[in-house]
C-alpha cells in the first residue's frame, strides 16, 4: 500500500489524482490487477467522474452545496461541519479501478478525484494494487 499526501486549498474542492494513482500502479510493476483507493477521513471523499470538462466538477460542487448546505438549523454536530460529513458519505470513501497492461482502465474522460468538504487540509489517499 502507498500513501498519497494531498494538500487542499479551498473549503470545497475536487482534486484530480489520476496521474498520481497511475504512478503507484507503475511503481508496483503489476500488469493485471485491481487498484483500490481509500480516503481515511470523515469529511473528505473520493469519486470517479469526467475529467475533460472542468464544468462537470463545478456542477457537482454546486449541486452538493445546494442539496447539503453548509449551515442548517437542524444540524446537531458540535464541530459545525455536519455538511462535510454528509457530503463525504454521499461521495464515498473508496473507488476500485481495474488495471490491464499496467494501466488504469477507465471509460472515456474518466478520472479519480479526492473530494474535499472541510478544507483547506492535508489529506491522505491510500492506494493498493493487488
Amino acid at each position: 500500500m502507498k500513501e498519497l499526501a494531498i494538500k487542499t486549498s479551498r473549503h470545497t474542492e475536487f482534486v484530480e489524482i489520476t496521474e498520481r494513482v497511475q504512478t503507484v500502479v507503475d511503481e508496483s510493476g503489476v500488469k493485471e490487477a485491481m487498484c483500490v483507493c481509500f480516503v481515511p477521513h470523515t469529511t473528505a471523499g473520493i469519486t470517479i467522474n469526467e475529467n475533460a470538462d472542468p464544468d462537470v466538477v463545478t456542477d457537482m460542487i454546486y449541486t452538493l452545496e445546494k442539496v447539503v448546505p453548509w449551515k442548517d438549523p437542524h444540524y446537531r454536530h458540535g464541530e459545525g461541519n455536519s455538511a462535510a460529513h454528509v457530503k463525504a458519505s454521499v461521495m464515498g470513501h473508496s473507488v476500485h479501478v481495474f488495471v490491464r497492461g499496467g494501466k488504469l482502465q477507465f471509460g472515456t474522460w474518466q478520472g479519480i478525484y479526492l473530494c474535499e468538504f472541510d478544507g483547506p487540509r492535508s489529506r491522505k489517499v491510500w492506494v493498493s494494487v493487488h
